[in-house]
């Protein structure tokens, strides 16, 4: 609430198309919504965002109140606004000035807002929209505001959704950029202690993920949300064209639903390991990663691709699913299964081994110091069953063998 003392000359009017910001002795405080007379000295009461005084007070004082306007248009159908939040600031000042040079107001938080102001991108920083702290505990919830998810959420075929947003000073949003905190890389680097874990669980941009992602669908052509850098180009180019492709909207929400999936799972498997240890738990989401397509299923009418488990129980153990294909065609189902059979026995073996393998079955098994004799030894086991098998040895060799 911001009030006037009554005189004659001074009665303050509403205009929604200003942004003032009122400061003096105070601590400087942001209004939307106000447009006030152009006075040197007014008494001004204040009552928003903490900051409170009385009309006795301030005579008391004398603080002297400066009113300066600015042009910034806060109304909820003003102009495009971006909302960019980024823990990893990959081509982060590509994405704000193709954003600016389109038309786009950019409300941004802490270091993503510096970054883009040491760019030279024009950048609204977010405690200026909600008029609280951003230090207040220590940041968590500066993003978690009316002001913030009303603009993402509201749904503007819906009337009395605009009214309300005009009536608070909302304005909306048009694309949300986002990424989270990196929890798998730091959980699974090792060593790290439980409040450090539960430190690098992200609130606030999970709940604006989820809000635009919800809002794709129900306001249709409103709002974009991206958590990949590497849509940034593809974005700027739907946003330049103008376009209309629901089929874009809807795979970018596809992608943050799924980035959020992934990292609430990461999330519950670290939390479940940390308060039960090796218990199995009574149920588990298991997040896997597109590696590659094959050349055919088990069969050569059907169709197969490769993913890899990106649980957290599996970083480091190795195995197929890490392998670097070096040469040749590209692997089949089948290949894959083999080699992974392959794998798995000749790991059993401290001595130098070499194991050959077909559909799944070892035909061919030796250890010998020397690893290329271990090979023809194991070949020589069943030397019909060995052609076109998968070959695996548990060291390094310095020759082909033939």
């Amino acid at each position: 609430m911001l009030g006037l003392a009554p005189t004659a000359t001074t009665t303050p009017t509403i205009a929604k198309n200003r942004l003032l910001c009122i400061s003096g002795r105070v601590q400087p405080v942001l209004f939307s919504g106000f447009s006030l007379p152009r006075s040197r000295s007014i008494t001004v009461f204040l009552h928003l965002c903490g900051l409170i005084s009385t009309q006795s007070r301030l005579r008391r004082r004398q603080i002297p109140i400066s009113i300066q306007e600015a042009q910034s248009p806060f109304t909820a159908s003003g102009s495009k606004q971006s909302l960019i939040s980024l823990f990893d600031k990959k081509d982060l000042a590509f994405l704000g000035k193709g954003l600016q040079s389109l038309g786009y107001s950019i409300i941004s938080t802490g270091g993503t807002a510096s970054s883009l102001e040491n760019e030279g991108v024009s950048v609204t920083k977010v405690e200026q929209l909600t008029c609280f702290p951003k230090m207040v505990l220590d940041g968590h919830v500066k993003t978690l505001h009316p002001n913030m998810h009303g603009g993402i959420l509201a749904r503007r075929d819906k009337k009395h959704h605009m009214e309300a947003l005009n009536k608070h000073g909302i304005r909306t949003f048009d694309v949300v950029v986002v990424n989270l905190y990196p929890f798998y890389d730091e959980v699974s680097s090792g060593g790290i202690e439980f409040k450090d874990g539960i430190e690098n669980i992200y609130i606030g941009g999970l709940a604006m993920i989820r809000a635009a992602t919800k809002d794709w669908k129900q306001n249709h052509k409103d709002v974009l949300v991206v958590v990949d850098s590497q849509d940034y180009s593809t974005l700027l180019e739907f946003l330049q064209g103008n376009q209309d492709d629901q089929l874009f909207r809807r795979k970018l929400a596809w992608k943050a639903f799924q980035h959020v999936a992934s990292y609430d799972s990461a999330v519950s498997e670290w939390l479940w390991k940390q308060t039960e240890g090796d218990k199995f738990p009574p149920s588990l989401t298991i997040p896997l990663s597109l590696k590659s397509s094959l050349r055919y299923g088990e069969n050569p009418h059907q169709k197969s691709v490769f993913y890899v488990d990106k649980s957290l129980s599996e970083v480091n153990v190795g195995g197929i699913a890490t392998a670097i294909q070096r040469y040749g065609k590209e692997m089949s189902y089948n290949n894959y299964l083999d080699a992974d059979a392959a794998w798995n026995c000749v790991s059993e073996f401290t001595n130098p081994t070499c194991v050959k393998v077909k559909h799944t079955n070892p035909c061919g098994v030796a250890s010998h110091d020397d690893i290329l004799e271990a090979y023809r030894l194991a070949v020589k086991a069943d030397p019909v069953s060995a052609l076109g098998g998968i070959v695996a040895f548990n060291i390094e060799g310095d020759e082909v063998p033939i």
